[in-house]
């Protein structure tokens, strides 16, 4: 396991201290910035009582994009299914041809 290192990231005004591994750092803080404009955007689109409901407001946005990108994988992935069977039956027919 590698070395940790510490680093604070400042979500919806609020500091949080965690310790990644090097290679995620940038990953890490580049989510930590979507969030911070996904809150930024939904506080000037909709009203609300506090920094939690636009923060809930992100958490449900990102869950909406995981599904999709989950939906669109296994949609994928039942294509390459799908096209490699027709392609067996067609070497299939190819094959008695010759």
């Amino acid at each position: 396991m590698a070395e940790l290192i510490p680093i604070n990231v400042v979500i919806a005004d609020r500091t949080y201290r965690l310790k990644v591994e090097p290679k995620d750092e940038e990953m890490i803080r580049k989510t930590a910035k979507l969030i911070n404009d996904k809150v930024f955007e939904f506080k000037n689109k909709f009203a609300g009582k506090d920094m939690q409901d636009y923060v809930s407001m992100v958490l449900l946005w990102f869950a909406t994009e995981q599904t999709k990108s989950t939906a669109d994988i296994i949609q994928q992935q039942e294509t390459a299914s799908k096209l490699a069977s027709f392609e067996t039956q067609l070497d299939k027919i190819l094959s008695d041809q010759a």
